[in-house]
């Protein structure tokens, strides 16, 4: 039974996304208009109203290059939080936000968006591992804290337990004023029922999918040294002193790879395994869940196709082009990227043989609504993001593919272990409005959560507890 076939029958079988108190002290905003330029190391980084509010944890971001920010790659942290399930049972309302009777408006964050358009529907978006998902997640960030969105945040750290499978009591209480949950975009392993516990009925729920082959190489490349797997394969490499580690790992991964070890999740699979699909082999239920996922999710982007899937989600949230602008973040320097030979490619489809079919299959789905929404239509609107993009990147960006040793700590993203990422530098002479938005889209994904999660709930986030 081949994968073709596999796909082709479950393609044949299938059914079709509060504004926070401001430091008000007139000191406070004297400081942080300086923080860009001369970050401090205090607990909480304060800019003034017009750029950002950012709550900083100083052994996180305290004059250090970023390799110490707790649980971001620490898969080995993945203890469930003790504590109540918050309860999702209030009326499906929004929280009471005053707009001033104008045709446009522009927000002290530096915004400007239409009066007229109602606020976007509830959105979930699955955070898959190593797929442009960090980009996505921006795009999502600046979204809800433009339209003052309430954010389910993890009660611990910055993800939902990973890799357990999500659980509603993974989820921070929701803060006062606020009746439901509007938005969803931390890094999980799907339960669908338990995340249906969470949002509202009507939300949206979107993720984001890629060539598996290149998604496995970038996993394995960010995650050496928390995959137990992926670590003893380096350890065998150093030693042979011959291949690349990926290559060594895929020559027998079954001797690297303990199926029961809870951190070897992404060593195996890693798209399927973040979408609650066994990773390990296909088994019977394979073709129900998969059609399940395909019946939950509105819109499963393809990373190949990145900019085709902006504007099927702006379609989805009646979102301008201008709002779907980007940069690419967590990105690699290209020296800690593994070219991937041509029988290394064979290896990688065998190992990775689920997520093949996982990423044929949605591609598929892809095209069709690609095909519904109009094809023509489809390549006049990435025309028009495109260009948007453009003249954000020119208006923000002074400079890309930074080493972290040359960025402040607000923008430079966390490093890991075995690969550098890079980052941006906002361009100067900027107004305090054009700089709040210029730093949020070069915002590394910690420093932002940190920020969402302060302004929504006036504390730090909580540290995953160590007894």
């Amino acid at each position: 039974m081949t994968l073709r076939w596999l796909s082709t029958q479950l393609w044949r079988h299938r059914v079709m996304g509060l504004l926070m108190a401001l430091c008000v002290t007139l000191l406070l905003m004297l400081l942080a208009t300086q923080s860009l330029q001369h970050p401090r190391n205090t607990t909480y980084i304060c800019m003034s109203v017009e750029i950002l509010s950012l709550s900083y944890v100083e052994s996180h971001y305290g004059g250090h290059k970023g390799h110490n920010v707790e649980e971001k790659g620490a898969l080995s942290d993945n203890a469930p939080p003790n504590t109540p399930v918050p309860s999702h049972t209030a009326p499906n309302s929004k929280k009471e936000v005053q707009t001033p009777n104008l045709q446009h408006q522009r927000d002290h964050n530096g915004y400007t968006f239409r009066r007229t358009r109602r606020s976007p529907p509830p959105v979930a978006f699955l955070k898959t591992h190593k797929t442009g998902s960090s980009t996505v997640q921006n795009l999502m960030f600046r979204l809800g804290e433009k339209e003052n969105l309430t954010f389910a945040f993890p009660y611990y750290a910055y993800q939902f337990s990973y890799p357990d499978r999500f659980r509603a009591d993974f989820v921070d209480e929701l803060p006062p004023g606020s009746s439901q949950f509007d938005m969803l975009c931390s890094h999980m392993r799907l339960d669908l029922g338990q995340l249906k516990q969470v949002m509202p009925k009507n939300t949206i729920y979107i993720t984001l999918l890629r060539d598996p082959l290149q998604t496995f190489e970038s996993v394995f490349s960010y995650y050496t040294s928390t995959v137990p797997a992926f670590t003893l394969a380096k350890k065998a490499a150093d030693t042979a002193n011959r291949k690349s580690a990926l290559s060594v790992f895929l020559e027998a991964p079954e001797s690297y790879w303990d199926p029961t070890e809870p951190g070897n999740g992404l060593a195996r699979n890693p798209m399927s395994f973040d979408l609650g699909l066994s990773s390990q082999e296909w088994n019977a239920s394979w073709p129900m869940e998969l059609t399940q996922l395909e019946e939950a999710f509105q819109l499963v982007m393809i990373a190949e196709h990145f900019d085709e899937s902006l504007v099927l989600l702006g379609a989805l949230l009646q979102l301008e082009p201008e709002e779907l602008a980007y940069v690419h973040l967590n990105v690699r320097a290209p020296s800690d990227i593994t070219p991937i030979e041509e029988d290394t490619k064979a290896r990688l489809w065998a190992w990775n043989s689920l997520d093949v079919l996982l990423y044929n299959l949605f591609l598929q789905v892809f095209w069709e609504k690609a095909e519904q929404y109009g094809l023509g239509r489809l390549k006049r609107e990435v025309t028009l993001l495109r260009a948007s993009t453009q003249r954000l990147r020119q208006k923000c960006v002074a400079r890309g593919g930074v080493p972290p040793g040359e960025l402040e700590d607000l923008v430079r993203p966390w490093q890991t272990d075995t690969v550098t990422i890079l980052g941006y530098k906002v361009r100067g002479n900027l107004t305090l409005q054009e700089e709040g938005l210029c730093v949020r889209l070069v915002l590394p994904e910690l420093q932002y959560h940190s920020h969402l999660y302060f302004q929504q709930y006036g504390h730090d986030m909580r540290s995953i507890p160590t007894d």
